[in-house]
Parts: C-alpha cells; structure tokens; sequence
C-alpha cells in the first residue's frame, strides 16, 4: 500500500495528465486552467484533512490560483490562515503539511498567517495586497476565511492601490523597453501581456466597479465589441501560455526563438516558401498584443476619471477639439465620423501643442472605432495628404504623433504597405524589433539629432543636422527604407517604388522625392562601403562620391545611416562603426568639393599631422626619421594621424627590437582598447594573436596588418570588451605582459575552439559564405566571410590562413548582432592556382561551421 504522500502524488500527477491530454484533443484553454485549478483543490482538501489540523483554521488560494486558474507548471499559491498564533504542536503539523505540499510534487507559493498579520503585510506590500485580492477559499474555516475577506474590504483604498499598480505596470513596462513589439516577448509580464489585462481587473474589483470584462461593459467602461476584443486576446495569450508550458515541460512564458516554431505548428500554421510558421504566430501575437495596449489604455483613463474625478471645462481648441484637463478632448461623439479629415488632425494639434498630455479615453475610443473610415478615398484626398505632410513636417512631437498613429492603427491604415510589416519579425540575427518598429526607432534617431538635449549622444550628426534643410525628407525615407521586406525580392528596390508613389501623390518636388528614392535605394550603400571596402583607396572614395554627387545627398545619407544601425539593436552600434562612416563622409566630402583623390596629397597631409602631435608630446624633432622609413605609402594611408603618431612615439626607440614590443591605450573612438604588436615577422603571427585574444573573450572590432621594410610585423588592433571601461589601466598591463610572453615563447598553436552558438544563432543559423576575388587592381584579394557568430571564430580563420601561408594586410571584423560579415585583403601563392584556392576556399568553410 502506498504512503501518502506516493498516494497523493501520483493522484496529482495521474489528475494533471488527463486534463492535459483532454487539452491536446479540444484545445479548451480555460477549461483545462479551470480543471487543473479543480484538481488541485480536491487534491489539497484530502491532505488538509489528511492532518487534522483545528478547525478554526482556513487553507486560502490567492494569486492566479486564486483566481480559479491554474497553468499547467504555475505556482500554487496558498495562504495558509490561523485564527491565533499556533501552539508549538500545532506549528510543527503546519511545517509538515508544507513539506508534504511539495512532497506530492506542487510548486507551492505559502505563507501562515493570522487575519491581523494579513493585513499588516498588505499595508507594507502591494504584492501581498494584490494577492490577497484574489483569495479564494479552498477548505477550512469559512468564518475566519469571511473575516479576512471583511477587515481587508474595509482598510482597502482604491484610489492608492489604483496609483500603485500603475506605477508598477509602468515600471515593468520600462523593464521590457516600452514595446510589445520584442522578438522573443513575454506573454505574461511583456507590455500588451497578460499581466496588464490582471492589472486592470485588479484596479476595477478593488474599485468594486467590477470581476470581468463583461461586467466592466455593463458599468459603461468599456463597450461591448471592446470587451469581447479583450476576452479573445485574453484567451489567446493564455492558450500560447498554456501550450508553453507543456512544450518546455516548466514554467516558461517567454516565446524565445528556440520554442516560436513548435508553438506556431501545435496552432496549425505552416511554413510557407515566403514565411516560417513562427512568423505566422508572431504577427498574430503582436497584433493581439498591440490592441490589448490601446484598450488598456482606454479602460485605465476611464477607471481613473471614476476614482479621481475632476471638473470637466472644454476649452475649445478649434471646431473639432477642445482641451479638458490637459486631455485632447473631441468637441462631439460623431466628431471623426462628420469629419473625417479630424482622424490626422488630432495628431496634428498633439504635436503642435506639447501642453496637451494626450488624449482623452472618449477621444481614443472614438479614434480607434473610426480607422476603418481611412480607405482609399480618405488617402486620396488632398486636404488629408497635407495633414499627414504637416505631421512630418511639424517642429515637435513627430515621433509621439507616428508612434500614436501606429498604435491606433492610423498609420497602417493611411499607408497600407506600412500595415503589412507591423508585427513582421526580422531573422537576420541583428534586429531587435519587429519592421514596424525598428522603422520607427530609426525616425525617432533623426529626430533626436534636431534636439539640443540630445547633441551630446552624437556631436557630429547633430551638427549637420541643424544645417541640413527640410528634415523632414529624411523622416519620410526612414518611413519606406524598410517597408517593403517581407515581400521577397530586394526591399530597397520595391521601397523605391512605394516612397516615389508617395512623394507624386503628396506633391512633393522634383529635387526631394529623387532625394527620398535615391535614400531608400541606397540605405545601405554607405554602410557596406564603410565597414567592407579599403579606405585608404582612393578609388573607393571617389566611385562613392559619383554614386551621392553631391553634399546633400552625402549628408543625407549619412544622417539616415547612422540612424538606421542604430534603430537595429543596441548590439550592433559601436564607435567604431561610428568612425569608419564619419571617415568616409569626410573623404567623400572633400572629393566633392573639388579635390582630386591623390594618395601623394593625403600622405603629407597625415604626416604633416602626425608631426604636429609629437612635437606636442616633446619627442626629438627628428626622432621620427629612422622609424618612418621603415614603412611605405600603404601604412601612412591605412592609419589616422593620431595613430602614427602615438606608435611613433612608443616604438621610434625600439626599431630593432630583439623582443616583442606590445603596447596599448584606450581607443581614440572612446571605446575599447588599441593594440599595438611590433615584433620581427613570423608566419603565424596573426592567428597567435587572435588566438591571446580569445583566450580573454575580447571582441576584435578591426585590425590592421602591416610588414615593414626592415622585416618587422606592425600590427594595430581595436578590441573591446565590458569591463574595459572601468578596469582599463589593470588590463593594459596585463595584455602587454602577457601577449608580449605569448609572441616570444612562440609555442605551437592550440587547435581553433570551436565556441558554442547562441540560443538565438542555433534558432536562426545562416549557411557561411565565403566570398574570394581579386581587386581591382589585380594586386590583392579580397577575402569576404559571413557566418554566424561564436567565440574562437576568428582564430580559426587565422589558423586557416596560416595552414596556406596567407598573407593578411588589413582586416575589417564587423559584427552584426549574432552574424559576422569580416572582410580580409590578402595574398599568396596558394591564390593563384585554382586546384590550391579551392581547397583553402572548402577549409574556410569547414572552419566557420560548428
């Protein structure tokens, strides 16, 4: 016969089984809460009884078991309530009763307390108070259970836990970066989530205006049609959150990459040639997610103006609007439906008056009924066209008005192909939003360039930007620069014919629509050659400089594609990346202005510099002499001024060096460490160096090859890692001790650590490509490598490099996110016969592989 404890668990597990089994087969979501909850119940009864414990006591649910619902690997949370302070026998059942809870095998949340401890805790925390809310009893003492119910009834103030709980949704909102629109969201706590649905029925049950949707519409706070809405969202969050935790076998609510395609597939979507299932699921999740964030808004405006009612005066605004206690207010109900033409204007009048908070519930509700008035009429109308042109073109508040837009769903509604990629998610390893919102972020990045407050973030951009005329063309490239992924085939060719529509169809002139389509077609030009080409070329420059002909379009694009890398992931930017673009909008810049790309021009010019900032240092006038003839034209165009003359400083006295010389500072760009190896020259040196460097999980941002003429590697490296910025002077020492060691030992190289990839590299693997093809000047190749990203990635390149005696002259590492694209320019023998360069070609693919 089995103790209890085995008796009770396998009732449990035996019980739970069934429900979910019976879940699989209808797909009941709130059924199977309900049942798990039942079961529960009846399970937790037995074992009360089980004990014999007084009858004055109570067993409590609070929290979502209070609630009556139950995930199937939620906790069980139970108040456990005394009506005095237990005798010493009495605690000791108590502590066992515990202990058997988790026994049978329940994740249990407890806590034993007296009616006055109850409320003490409830006073003191807001958590406890919440939870309490919901307290359910499961067996014992129903008079205890009702006084507890009586005494919290009584001390609760709605107005307080009101203040406080939208203090803690707002908080939580913070948390999760103010956007449902995450790639991997959490169904519960994530903005949009369950957790804001609970909050709203917490603040109205304790308001006593009502314990469901249904009753929230019979007290006039929200309309029936609203309420159904937020029960079918409701029902779909808990259905996703169900079948998560069945699939991860645990309490899992975040829809990471890894579990987004078996959930998508338990709903029946299939991957398509055009889209994953998780895709599917994804854009359904945010389109739920988005509504249920305007409909909570719309109910917390409401529950607040019951809970702290003011004096209502209008004052008008104009016909359509007035202002009711800093609310934008519709001057009547049918406002939106009499004039349609209002649905842009009240955008308008927010970004034109920054007093006004936002919008009233009755305004929201009454704009987010009326979108569907937005069809092709409204669009074609010219007095609406030139309401929308007057958003973008408005000195303040553009970025609040788009993203209002978007979140009442005006925006997709005026631009239709806008709507297509709201909810779209992006696999490409380094967004972190969904289309919609990266394109936003990306037009909330201009903006900020307008600001003074924000001049600091990005000195040079904003400084153009105050020069630069009609700013608003570039908001509306930012608006199209994406808008048409998801279609198949290249975005910024179809993007091209949806911003010229766009600019025809708002009168737009000649000179600022070829400017947008021109934007939108090469968004990403600038970047690539930045961040892939050599610099030091002066051919690259000047075909850039044919391709933007002239200031404006050079600036502009510049401007939007700083934005744009920044409005993809907090990853992917980094002064670096900062500098290769602001270098090569400088050269363009200058070529533009008439000077003839010369390498002879730009070598005096970066020596006459160089000279200038060692004389300040107080070196010998001609001390630099014997070092700079040991290096040719190559090196003096491959390296800023500032460097040349920080390496002629250190290493002049050091040219015949019979050790390795490494020396280090903190980057000129203001982020990571420069690294500096001047050392005779060896075959394998590269990949020793980047195999020192993994060793200390650094990341390799750039590195510049470079052989002198008396033999000597001088190589510069930019690497970066956390901890750099506080700890800098420590590490400095240690990697020129230590890389100083490594370089003269000159052991026999490890073999490359293949690193694990990420969650998000394993959910999204891309094939690696390897890309070899000599320049255009025949002299060099250019080695082009994508794959994904992982430690010890590097390394095996070198290593590869090395095994085909490879020489390196200069590396670009760029990381995007989770993917590497790194450029190499390189010679050697084994280039120049097909049979030799295929098998390095197979090897490098072997080595970027996990």
């Amino acid at each position: 016969m089995l103790s209890p404890a085995l008796a009770f668990k396998e009732e449990i597990k035996t019980g739970q089984a069934a429900i979910i089994r019976a879940f699989n087969a209808d797909h009941k979501a709130e059924q199977l809460l309900h049942d798990l909850c039942r079961h529960v119940d009846q399970v937790l009864e037995k074992v009360w009884k089980h004990f014999q414990l007084p009858k004055e006591y109570s067993l409590v649910a609070v929290g979502g078991y209070g609630r009556g619902e139950l995930f199937p690997q939620s906790d069980v949370d139970v108040l456990i309530l005394l009506n005095k302070a237990p005798e010493p026998a009495e605690k000791e059942k108590l502590e066992n009763l515990v202990q058997l809870f988790w026994d049978i095998g329940l994740d249990i949340g407890h806590s034993i307390r007296t009616v006055d401890e109850c409320l003490q805790e409830s006073s003191a925390d807001i958590t406890v108070q919440t939870s309490l809310l919901e307290a359910r009893l499961v067996t014992g003492s129903r008079k205890l259970f009702w006084e507890l119910q009586e005494r919290y009834s009584s001390v609760m103030n709605p107005q307080k836990f009101f203040q406080e709980k939208l203090l803690e949704l707002q908080q939580r909102h913070v948390k999760y970066e103010d956007t449902p629109y995450s790639l991997e969201p959490n169904c519960k706590e994530s903005p949009g989530g369950l957790r804001d649905l609970q909050v709203i029925l917490w603040v109205a049950k304790a308001a006593h205006l009502g314990n469901s949707w249904r009753e929230l519409a019979d007290r006039g706070l929200i309309t029936d049609t609203e309420a159904r809405q937020l029960k079918r969202n409701e029902r779909a969050f808990k259905d996703i959150r169900i079948r998560l935790h069945i699939h991860a076998g645990r309490r899992e609510d975040r829809l990471i990459f890894d579990v987004q395609t078996p959930i998508a597939e338990s709903f029946g979507f299939k991957t398509t040639e055009s889209r994953r299932a998780s895709e599917y699921l994804m854009q359904r999740y945010y389109w739920a997610a988005k509504a249920v964030t305007q409909l909570n808004l719309i109910l917390l405006q409401n529950i607040e103006a019951v809970l702290f009612p003011q004096p209502s005066v209008p004052r008008p605004i104009n016909e359509h609007f007035n202002e009711v206690n800093g609310f934008i207010d519709i001057a009547r109900d049918d406002t939106f439906e009499s004039s349609p033409s209002a649905l842009l204007e009240v955008f308008l009048v927010l970004a034109r008056h920054s007093e006004l908070k936002g919008m009233t519930a009755r305004t929201s509700r009454a704009l987010w009924h009326a979108r569907l008035l937005i069809d092709a009429e409204f669009r074609h109308n010219i007095f609406n066209r030139s309401l929308f042109l007057q958003i973008l073109q408005s000195p303040q508040g553009i970025t609040h008005a788009l993203r209002r837009m978007n979140q009442m769903s005006i925006l997709g509604r005026y631009l239709p192909n806008f709507r297509r990629i709201i909810g779209q998610m992006q696999h490409d390893l380094f967004h972190a939003y969904t289309v919609d919102q990266h394109i936003l972020m990306v037009v909330r990045n201009l903006r900020r360039f307008t600001m003074p407050e924000h001049a600091h973030e990005y000195p040079f951009c904003s400084q153009l930007m105050a020069n630069f005329t009609q700013p608003w063309v570039l908001y509306i490239a930012a608006l199209f620069h994406d808008i048409a992924k998801g279609r198949g085939g290249d975005h910024s060719v179809l993007g091209m014919a949806d911003a010229k529509k766009f600019c025809y169809d708002h009168g737009l002139t000649r000179a600022n629509t070829e400017l947008i389509v021109f934007l939108v077609q090469n968004h990403l030009t600038m970047s690539h050659v930045a961040q892939k080409q050599d610099l030091s070329d002066p051919d690259v420059v000047k075909q850039f400089a044919s391709l933007v002909k002239d200031e404006r379009h050079l600036t502009a694009l510049y401007l939007l594609t700083v934005a744009d890398i920044r409005g993809t992931s907090p990853k992917v930017w980094n002064g670096w990346k900062g500098k290769l673009l602001e270098d090569l909008y400088r050269m363009t810049l200058r070529v533009l202005g008439g000077e003839a790309p010369s390498k002879d021009r730009e070598l005096k010019n970066r020596q006459e510099e160089a000279l200038k900032a060692l004389r300040l240092v107080g070196i010998a006038p001609d001390a630099h002499e014997k070092f700079w003839q040991q290096l040719d034209v190559a090196y003096f165009l491959r390296h800023d001024a500032s460097d040349i003359a920080w390496q002629t400083r250190v290493l002049h006295d050091k040219i015949d060096s019979a050790t390795p010389v490494v020396k280090c500072r903190l980057s000129p760009i203001g982020e990571g460490l420069q690294v500096t190896v001047y050392v005779k020259d060896q075959p394998d040196l590269f990949a020793r160096i980047c195999n020192y460097f993994d060793s200390k999980n650094f990341g390799i941002l750039d590195a510049k090859i470079h052989t002198s003429k008396n033999g000597y590697a001088l190589d510069t490296f930019m690497v970066t890692e956390p901890t750099f910025a506080h700890q800098y002077r420590d590490i400095i020492n240690l990697i020129e001790h230590e890389l100083s060691a490594v370089l003269a030992k000159q052991t026999p190289l490890s073999p490359p650590n293949r690193g694990r990839l990420s969650r998000m590299s394993r959910s999204f693997p891309i094939v690696p490509t390897v890309d070899l093809r000599p320049d255009d000047k025949g002299q060099f190749y250019l080695l082009s490598i994508s794959a994904n990203d992982r430690n010890g990635l590097l390394y095996a390149v070198a290593e590869i490099l090395t095994k085909y005696k490879i020489n390196l002259h200069t590396a670009k590492i760029m990381t995007l996110g989770e993917r590497v694209e790194d450029v190499f320019i390189v010679d050697g023998a084994a280039l120049q016969g097909a049979r030799t360069q295929i098998q390095f070609e197979t090897d490098l693919l072997d080595a970027l592989r996990v």
